[in-house]
């Protein structure tokens, strides 16, 4: 969107600069100018300037300045657009939009009459249940014992849902307002229409955007009930993959920290404010993504993810590494922080102090040192298959980082751990992410015309021995026509075990003449040449190897603790739908823990795999029907071992593209280092396919 620099102008000579930065700063008159504690440094003498014939800020300390502008962007972290518009709004000047259509603008004009009137409904309930809070006293009781003040409860503006099941009833007397139910305050029964609200007997925590406006809750629930943390459903005005817990009020923090340490929940966020830590954030029940670390660095150059010690945290921190490498650039600085498994920040504080505990972020894990953990997880780098496998894991992670020296170093540094030249480990990888594109599966095409598919068929039926490529998948009968073997046997083998004789039961691999020869036919000519059969539309596809183990962990869900890194990469990069589910599970078994089936339907509704995961489910009967009770898992320990055997599988399919790739480099002579990358390739999968058959074995 190009807004015209008059516009920019105009709006500039409009609005107040001191106004604009009064509103975060406290100002003082001195001589012609304005004076107050800098907001992006921490200090104790007043060195940050305002001039209001200027129209101008400057701080003689860190040498930020700019116009009112240039304020909301450094110090509200808003985007070029975003401050304009907010400026705008304040002016009551419409900002130019030349490159909208008509209907575009009222369409525009129409989502922001929305987002309005949803903030205004949260507002209102904030508002109510903060009230509540200070009538409740077991809800008082409880803030109390996790050691928080009244002072700090009142400035993250924490409430509380009381019991009832249609509270909110009170405070809006419509209750069956639209905008209740879009803004997630109230659920509604799709069968009877019956309404209920969403937060009851909870701690309620606002969730706020970076202006301060109120765009969802976070509930904690008082006691042992379940789910322990419930949040606000995406709405038009709340996005958890993009909005940060406590950014706005760590704003001010962050510039005198100069760091924001990234936490895991809402309770640790406001915990640390207690504690003496006010620059800590936290994710609202999802991994960390991209968005969460570029809105981070429009306050900081320094980010502190600070995870759990236990394995649940280990998880976070790897997505958040994931989140955070594109944006690593040489000037920021990405640390991790790993707790022992038994504390988390705040209970790690609480025992050890405020010092102890800045000692601990000081010594946290450069993103650097993680990389290299993360990609030599299960790696034995006293073998060549260990570091062949160190190489395969840490490409992915290390493409992923900006250009520059910190890429480079770390290029050398994993030369070196996987006994390669630099140079080499960088052509190796070009190649492989070359053949990755080659490899990349391709979007679904469309479904062929009748015409178009027996026309195939009948080119297909055309010569000798040319049947379609078919690899049996996990679980099907072989489906070759006419029951013929999948290993014919050798040049010189005529007749195989039978001689001549049993060529249906795949015995017989005699080169016919007419592939097309129909035994017993009692016409006029000893061959008989059989019609394709007419096409009829497609036909429902078998169940795959990516189908069963999506079946098996929506059906037990607890398999997620069990998989390694690898594990959940492969996963999360198959081909839609398969990909987006497994990594939508990750993100729920982040958030939610295991969940059941009938959980897990409810949640994933509206997401695109929602009718293949119900279709995959219903395939082994382990779905759902109205009126039935939900069926046990499987056995965990053969759930378990059935999951790997797949898992084991679908790596083989990979290894074994692989190999042919290396083998057809290795034959033209173009890769020096193909026959032994072939090696390494067969060896892996040699290894997979024995742990697969033990897995049998023992079935």
């Amino acid at each position: 969107m190009a807004i015209p620099q008059s516009f920019i102008q105009e709006l500039l000579s409009r609005v107040d600069v001191v106004d604009i930065v009064g509103k975060y700063v406290q100002l003082k008159k001195g001589g012609a100018n304005f004076m107050g504690l800098c907001p992006f440094h921490g200090e104790k003498s007043p060195s940050f300037s305002v001039s209001p014939t200027k129209q101008f800020f400057h701080c003689f300390g860190c040498g930020k300045n700019g116009n009112a502008i240039g304020f909301l962007m450094e110090h509200a972290g808003m985007t070029f657009i975003e401050a304009v518009k907010d400026l705008a709004q304040q002016t009551g000047m419409v900002v130019p939009e030349e490159q909208q259509s008509p209907e575009d603008r009222a369409r525009a004009a129409a989502a922001k009459a929305k987002q309005d009137s949803l903030s205004d409904v949260l507002e209102k309930a904030g508002e109510a249940y903060r009230e509540q809070l200070k009538i409740t006293p077991h809800a008082i009781d409880y803030l109390k014992g996790r050691g928080l003040s009244g002072q700090i409860a009142k400035r993250f503006g924490l409430g509380y849902a009381p019991e009832g099941w249609r509270s909110l009833a009170s405070i809006f007397p419509k209750y069956d307002d639209p905008l209740l139910a879009e803004s997630g305050l109230v659920i509604v029964n799709e069968e009877d229409d019956k309404r209920y609200d969403r937060f009851r007997d909870r701690i309620m925590f606002p969730i706020r955007n970076i202006k301060g406006e109120c765009i969802g809750f976070g509930g904690r629930v008082i006691g042992s009930g379940t789910p322990k943390y419930l949040n606000s459903p995406e709405t038009p005005v709340f996005h958890k993959g993009r909005e940060l817990y406590g950014l706005y009020e760590a704003r001010e923090a962050l510039h005198s920290a100069g760091y924001v340490l990234v936490t895991e929940g809402y309770m640790d966020v406001v915990a640390l404010a207690q504690l003496g830590f006010a620059n800590a954030v936290a994710t609202l029940g999802t991994a960390c993504t991209p968005d969460h670390v570029q809105k981070l660095f429009r306050f900081t150059d320094s980010v502190v993810f600070s995870f759990d010690g236990d394995a649940a945290g280990r998880r976070a921190a790897r997505k958040a590494l994931d989140g955070a490498l594109p944006y690593a650039t040489d000037v920021r600085s990405i640390k991790f922080l790993f707790l022992p498994a038994e504390h988390d920040p705040d209970s790690y504080v609480r025992e050890f102090g405020q010092d102890a505990f800045a000692e601990q972020i000081k010594q946290a894990m450069p993103l650097s040192r993680f990389l290299i953990e993360a990609a030599s997880a299960d790696c034995d780098l006293q073998t060549a298959e260990g570091r062949a496998r160190l190489s395969s894991q840490a490409r992915p992670l290390w493409q992923l980082l900006p250009d520059g020296a910190l890429k480079q170093q770390l290029l050398s540094e994993l030369a070196q751990l996987i006994q390669l030249e630099t140079a080499g480990l960088e052509k190796l990888w070009g190649q492989q992410a070359a053949s990755d594109q080659r490899f990349a599966p391709a979007a679904r095409s469309a479904t062929p015309s009748p015409q178009q598919a027996n026309a195939a068929f009948s080119q297909a039926s055309a010569s000798r021995d040319e049947y379609h490529h078919y690899e049996p998948q996990y679980g099907e009968p072989p489906a070759w026509p006419g029951g013929y073997a999948q290993n014919p046997a050798p040049a010189g083998n005529y007749g195989g075990q039978s001689g001549y004789g049993n060529a249906g039961a795949g015995g017989n691999n005699w080169p016919r003449k007419n592939p097309n020869w129909t035994p017993g036919f009692k016409g006029n000519s000893r061959f008989k040449r059989d019609q394709p059969p007419v096409y009829t539309g497609p036909r429902t596809p078998p169940a795959s190897r990516a189908d069963h183990a999506a079946r098996l962990l929506l059906s037990n869900m607890a398999l997620w603790e069990t998989l390694a890194g690898e594990d959940h990469a492969m996963l999360c990069a198959q081909p839609a739908p398969h990909g987006p589910l497994f990594a939508w599970l990750e993100s729920q078994f982040h958030e939610q823990g295991a969940l059941g089936w009938s959980a897990l339907q409810a949640e994933m509704q509206g997401q695109a795999f929602a009718d293949d995961a119900r279709r995959w489910m219903a395939q082994d009967n382990l779905g759902v029907t109205p009126g039935s009770e939900e069926a046990p898992p499987p056995d965990p320990q053969e759930a378990r071992q059935e999951l790997r055997r797949l898992l084991n599988m679908l790596m083989i399919d990979r290894l074994k593209q692989l190999e042919t790739e290396a083998l057809t480099q290795a034959s033209t002579g173009q890769d020096p280092e193909a026959q032994q990358r072939w090696r390494s390739l067969h060896e892996r999968r040699k290894e997979l396919m024995a742990a697969a058959a033990a897995i049998t074995t023992v079935q």
